[in-house]
């Protein structure tokens, strides 16, 4: 049940952020004045896709799972604390508990590996990290 379960939660979290990547493909420009409007610098915007469709890629085929993890992880986070809060907006809070929720998912997976149905299974990378 193990392996189902890393593989399952490896695609439910790298689908969010490829298809996330593929959108932002399609109106860059919008994409780096939402990441200006938080604070962020907009040329910042191609590392962040890149981010997005490789870490997510990553994630999905179990590639250097725990380094695109924490990737994402603090992307997650740090993300849900510049765009989403907003104490005074529920829909935003909601969006920003989402962001945590995706943090931790993913440092979970840093610290279990992609598991034995992996490409870091194949190349020997798939041990759970030591206590």
């Amino acid at each position: 049940m193990t392996n189902i379960a890393l593989l399952a939660a490896r695609i439910l979290l790298a689908i969010l952020f490829i298809v996330a990547g593929f959108g932002k493909l399609g109106n860059v420009e919008g994409f780096a004045g939402y990441m200006a409007s938080g604070g962020v610098p907009a040329f910042l915007a191609w590392p962040v896709i890149a981010l997005e469709l490789l870490g997510g890629l990553a994630i999905l085929v179990g590639f250097q799972t725990r380094a695109a993890a924490l990737a994402l992880a603090g992307f997650s986070i740090l993300a849900g604390l510049l765009y989403h809060f907003d104490p005074a907006d529920q829909m935003q809070m909601t969006s920003l508990m989402k962001n945590l929720g995706l943090g931790g998912g993913f440092l979970l997976l840093a610290v279990t590996g992609a598991g034995a149905w992996s490409v870091d299974a194949k190349l020997g990378r798939a041990a759970p990290l030591a206590a």
